[in-house]
């Protein structure tokens, strides 16, 4: 670029001479006119001089050659460039995953602890309740107690005044009884309502600790159905290749068709029953054993020419 550059420099000096040599020429001005070819020979001489190098063969190829490098040059970082966007395009990718699982099981456990606080603020109100009910069977049992005691003194004080000769009439004694079995009555009464209030708390008490199991029993069967899933997935993988990366168009997709057609098709299914069925033996059977739950694995690779082959 250099050379170019100075040479487009030296012929356009070389153009401008020319056009003074004529100018000379046309006004017959021999002096200007040979002052004019010095600096334009001059000029030539050096343009010559400048472009001698591009003349030479090997100069041209050492050209072509660092062209051929710059080009390279460009296009390797064109594609580091691509491969650093393609990169940070993924990390983003894979922080946005990360970060929306995070929410999710964040937004899990929040839930999980407003539903523990609802059960304990649920359970906390029932044993409040369950326990003023019980604080009122108390009194009703204390104020039946002091009933009992008054009986019992009033009894005991009639019996040492009829000793000292002295009998109260018969209608105070009939009015103690009514007021005492009025008393009764209303204490039996309160003490049956808190009865049937302790027996209803009891029982929604109950519901709440049976929903809790419940809730409980749910989240076990769900943590055991998606164990067994993701072992179901990976022994897939390990028997099939990976889903995410099988291409339909894969050489074992026949093999996986074929093994996995009962999935799909309920006549398969029963065909391949109806199979295994013929050969169902007992788990102590001397012949034979029964058959497995789910895939046979095959076992690990006892040596490395068996294991350059697993791979």
């Amino acid at each position: 670029r250099a050379v170019a550059v100075a040479a487009l420099g030296r012929v356009a000096r070389v153009t401008a001479l020319c056009r003074a040599l004529r100018r000379s020429e046309d006004e017959g001005d021999e002096p200007g006119w040979a002052r004019a070819r010095e600096e334009a020979e001059a000029a030539l001489r050096e343009l010559r001089e400048v472009v001698r190098p591009l003349r030479e063969p090997r100069y041209g190829e050492a050209l072509r050659r660092k062209a051929e490098r710059a080009r390279k040059r460009r296009l390797r970082l064109q594609r580091r460039k691509h491969e650093a966007m393609a990169a940070k395009e993924e990390a983003a990718a894979r922080a946005a995953e990360r970060e929306a699982k995070i929410d999710q099981w964040r937004a899990k456990c929040i839930q999980e602890v407003e539903e523990k606080n609802r059960e304990r603020e649920l359970k906390a109100a029932a044993d409040s309740v369950l326990s003023e009910v019980r604080k009122k069977q108390a009194d009703t049992k204390r104020m039946m107690d002091v009933l009992c005691g008054l009986e019992k003194l009033r009894k005991l004080r009639k019996e040492a005044a009829a000793r000292k000769g002295v009998c109260p009439p018969p209608s105070a004694d009939e009015a103690f009884e009514n007021q005492v079995e009025s008393l009764k009555t209303l204490l039996k009464t309160r003490t049956e309502l808190y009865e049937a209030e302790e027996r209803a708390l009891r029982v929604m008490l109950e519901g709440e600790q049976e929903e809790e199991r419940k809730r409980e029993m749910e989240k076990k069967q769900k943590k055991e159905r998606e164990k067994l899933l993701q072992q179901k997935l990976e022994m897939d993988s390990k028997l099939f290749g990976d889903p995410a990366e099988f291409p339909l168009t894969h050489l074992l997709q026949p093999f996986r068709d074929y093994y996995l057609q009962a999935e799909h098709s309920v006549a398969a299914l029963i065909q391949i029953r109806h199979e295994w069925d013929q050969y169902l033996v007992p788990a102590d059977h001397p012949e034979g054993s029964c058959i497995p739950p789910g895939w046979v694995l095959p076992s690990l690779p006892t040596n490395d020419t068996w294991a350059t082959a697993v791979r």
